[in-house]
Parts: structure tokens; sequence; C-alpha cells
């Protein structure tokens, strides 16, 4: 771009010349053709920050586990339950209840304040704000002399993880380019499974103890993570998209190149220019930058997609993971044995996450998502079938949960997350993750009520049998998926825009081509017989 179009740009000028549609499509063009091995050799930066603030995700999926594992937890019941008929303590459903959903409502809080804070001042600084209260907050449940102070610090704790939970996920989207894009925002879910599986390997090491540092000392390990990842994020590059969206085209051109190789042969001015041409075509589509903007015209559509695809999460019966440890004793398995099964669980996990990377990328989002519904399903059917017989098979149902968990972390655990990321407008990415998540919060609250009322011992105590019920929830999440998920797999974001412009069927997404350049489609594949978008008609 020459200086007088930089400084059109910069003065936040609407109307993009002729140069910068060209640069804009040429790069567009390019960025599509981009092997992982380009993209790796091009974007090392990239993949580096990236991975950096989504840490933050390993400390959240550490604590949350901590709740719903210390229910089977001896001295944490101890200290926070009552003891039953038999000598042994017990947490109640309720009090599960509203542990397990006080996370959930500080979330909601911090996942709005996210939506707000990080499109005004950007995502560097407000990450860094939510690690340092972050610190703080962690002396609420690490002090905390009885239950009513635990669950204020839950409360407390889920708004700082409310932002981390969004904009980890927008930040992953926006740094990478589309090769690397499925890696690093599925990286995130990476990052959950790893704190999962630290929590439970603690736990398991002061299941022994026989007082309160047994529960103290691993509430304290969150201490561990804030100041790293600080640190990080003071020398980090801010998102170029977002200094597009704030007019700051060299601000975008310096992010740019820091997050690329010296001899990347990024053309950063043309890379900046196709984020000013997609910046620019979205304001077209949609009005603003408002919450109520993603409820507008085709962005109506984008939003409902992305929050049901993160809600399935919550849907598919994964609760069930959440409280592993407790659901397995409650099915008879030893406590020290409950807690191997939960280290077995995220471990394999974590593996399940490593192979979705290139079953991701070879299969799309699409398939691997409904595919992995149908084998989420069967596993559900097979714990509650174990659940009928009166004998003991906690054993064998722990083991039909291990396969549960992997179908779920090669499939739809890591998937939702490149989903939702992939899903919105660049200029309402921010917002659209947040509502997509708050939804996923308001269902996990109503999972919450329920799952425990299922296995736990003082209600109704299904046991194994709880299996069904999930199993027939995910069903209904495959329907959905069928008819409304599309596949946007090696799609830019402006082949995005284009296709849920001209309101392209789900099923059609992977076969309908796309004229980056002329901004339209052809549904027949051989030649543009759409006019362009009218974005591209004023310009």
């Amino acid at each position: 771009m020459s200086g007088a179009q930089e400084d059109a740009a910069t003065k936040g000028d609407q109307k993009i010349d002729v140069e910068v549609v060209d640069d804009g499509g040429f790069a567009t063009e390019q960025e599509v053709r981009m092997t992982l091995k380009e993209g790796i050799k091009r974007y090392p930066y990239a993949i580096g920050w990236s991975m950096l603030l989504s840490c933050a995700i390993i400390m959240e999926g550490f604590d949350l586990v901590l709740i719903g594992n210390f229910f089977g937890y001896p001295e944490f019941n101890k200290k926070y339950g009552y003891q039953q008929a038999d000598g042994t303590y017990n947490i109640s459903a309720k009090w599960q209840t509203s542990l397990s959903n006080a996370t959930f409502v500080g979330e909601i809080i911090g996942l709005f304040i996210n939506g707000i804070v990080s499109e005004k001042y950007g995502y560097r600084k407000t990450m860094i704000a939510s690690l340092s209260v972050l610190t703080a907050l962690i002396f609420i449940p690490f002090f905390a002399p009885n239950i009513e102070v635990l669950l204020v610090g839950a409360i407390t704790l889920g708004i700082p993880w409310g932002v981390f939970q969004t904009l980890t996920t927008a930040y992953a989207s926006e740094v990478c380019p589309t090769a690397l894009r499925a890696y690093l925002t599925t990286f995130v879910n990476l990052c959950w499974v790893i704190g999962q599986l630290i929590a439970s390997s603690v736990l398991r090491g002061f299941l022994s103890r026989t007082d309160e540092w047994s529960y103290r000392i691993p509430y304290a390990m969150q201490w561990i993570w804030p100041v790293p990842i600080i640190i990080g994020c003071i020398f980090a590059p801010e998102s170029p998209w977002w200094l597009v969206r704030h007019n700051r085209v060299k601000d975008a051109e310096n992010a740019v190149r820091r997050l690329t190789s010296k001899d990347s042969g990024v053309d950063v001015q043309k890379a900046v220019s196709a984020m000013i041409r997609t910046n620019e075509l979205e304001k077209e589509i949609t009005s603003g930058t408002t919450y109520w903007d993603c409820f507008k015209g085709t962005d109506l559509r984008r939003t409902e997609i992305a929050c049901v695809v993160w809600a399935i999460q919550q849907l598919c019966g994964t609760s069930l993971q959440g409280y592993s440890t407790y659901f397995l004793q409650q099915a008879g398995v030893a406590v020290d044995k409950s807690f191997d099964f939960t280290m077995g669980q995220y471990a394999l996990g974590i593996c399940g996450t490593l192979s979705s990377w290139v079953l991701m990328t070879r299969f799309g989002r699409r398939t691997l998502y409904l595919w992995g519904l149908v084998g989420l399903f069967v596993s559900l059917m097979v714990i509650g079938s174990l659940g009928i017989p009166k004998q003991n098979l906690g054993i064998a149902i722990g083991s039909s949960l291990l396969v549960f968990t992997f179908i779920y972390d090669i499939t739809v655990g890591p998937v939702c997350y490149a989903l939702v990321a992939e899903m919105s407008t660049t200029r309402l990415r921010a917002k659209s993750i947040v509502l997509a998540r708050n939804f996923y919060n308001i269902i996990g609250i109503i999972v919450n009520i329920i799952n425990p009322r299922l296995v736990n011992a003082d209600s109704l105590n299904w046991k194994g049998k709880a299996g069904f019920f999930w199993a027939g929830s995910c069903l209904l999440c495959f329907i959905y998926c069928y008819f409304r998920l599309p596949e946007p797999m090696n799609r830019t974001y402006l082949e995005m825009d284009i296709l849920f412009e001209n309101k392209i069927s789900a099923r059609k997404f992977a076969e309908t081509q796309v004229d980056s350049v002329a901004g339209a489609i052809d549904n027949s594949g051989d030649s543009v017989k759409e006019q362009p978008v009218e974005h591209v008609e004023k310009i």
C-alpha cells in the first residue's frame, strides 16, 4: 500500500481502494494454498505466543477438576461435608451442585466482561489484568474455613477463568494462518486436559494424607501458573486483526512481522491488506460490533451454531467425566482405584487430542464431530447397560468411561474449539465466543443440577444407569449437527463470510466453490455466476 492508502486506512476511511482489494485477494489465495509445513516455517512465533497464552487454560482445567474430584476425596468431605450412617463423610447433592455451578456463575460474569474489555483494550492487557486478579483470589479457597466461603471462592475465581476461556481461543485464531488455525485453537483443549491430568495426579499423590493439607496444597499449586504467563504476555504481540479493527494498520504490520520468521517470505503489507479487506466486507454485512449485532442477519445463524456446538460439550455426557472419581466410587470402585482410573482417563484425553490434529485436517471438522457423537452414544449405552445388573461391575463401567473419554478427546472435545473460533466474523469473534461459552455455562449449570441427582448416594443413585440419560441427550446433539453444522476446513475468514452471506446449506459448505478475489460463490463449480457481494461492487 502507498502512504496515502495507509493514512486513509489509519483514519478509518470506510472505503478501501482497488490495490487493497487486489493485495487482499492475492494474500487470501496464498493463505488457502499454504500447507501445514509452510505454516510452521513461516509462523513459528505465532505458534509460540499462542501456546503461551493458552497455557492459562491448564490452570483452569487444574482447578475445575479439583472441585469435581474433591467430592470423592475423604479429607475434603470430612472438612466440608456431613457424616453418614456408615461413618463415612459425604457432601450432599445440593452442595455438590452449588459448588460446581458457582464456577459457572463467575465465568458468565467474566465472559461478558471479556467481550467488552478485550475488544476495547486488546487481548494482552486483558490477559495480564485477569491473571493478576486471579493470583489474589486464590487465597479465598486456600483459607476457606467452611463450605460457604469455598462457594464464594469458586464464584470469584470463575470471573478471570471466564476471560481465559474465550480470549485464548480468539487470540489463537487471529495470530495464525488457515493452515495452523485448527491446531492452535484445539491446543486450548489439550491445555485443558493437561490441567485435568495434573490435578488428578496431585490428588492421587496426596490421597494418603489424613490432614487438611491433602486438599490445601492442591489449591496452593494454582500460584505456579500466573507469574510466568504474565511475563510472557508483557512481551507478546497484540492480535493484528484487533489492530486492524482499531485502524492501527502500521501496528498490525509490525505485529505480523513479530509473528513470522525473518525469511518467511510473507508479504506483510499484503497479509494486512487481506485483514483490511475482510474487515471492510464484514462492516458491509454487519452494522457494528455489539452483542446485539451477533443476533442480526447472517450473524444470527453463526452465533447459533457456535453456541450449540459448545453446549454439546456439556450435553453429550461429559459430566460423567467431571464426576468420574465420585461416579466410579458410587459404582463400586475403591477410592484409590477411582483416582487411578481418572488419571488414565485424562492421559487418554491427551493422546486423543493429539490424534485429533491428524484426523481433523484429513476428514474435516463436521465429519469428525458427527462420528464422535455416534461413538459417544454407543459408549454411553454400554455404561448404562452395565449399570443394570445388581452385581458390582464398577471396573467394567470405569473401563467404558475410559473409552468414552478417548472418543470425546479425539473428536468433540478439541474440534469444538476450532469450530467456535471459525464460525463468527472477525469483527464479532470476541463477543460471539463469549455468547457461545456463556450458553455452554448456562447448560453446564443445568447439567450440574441434574447429574449429582442421578449419581449421588442420597438422591436417585442411578450409578451406571445414568449413561442412558446422557445417551438420549447425545442422540439429539447428533441430529442437530447433521442438519446445522457446516464444514469450515481450509476456508479463510473471507470465504466463510461469503458462504454465510449467500445462505449456503450446512451440508453443502464443503463442496461450494468460492472466488475470494471476486467475493462471490459458484454452486456449479465451473465459474462464478453470482454477483459479487455489495462490498465488492462498491469498490
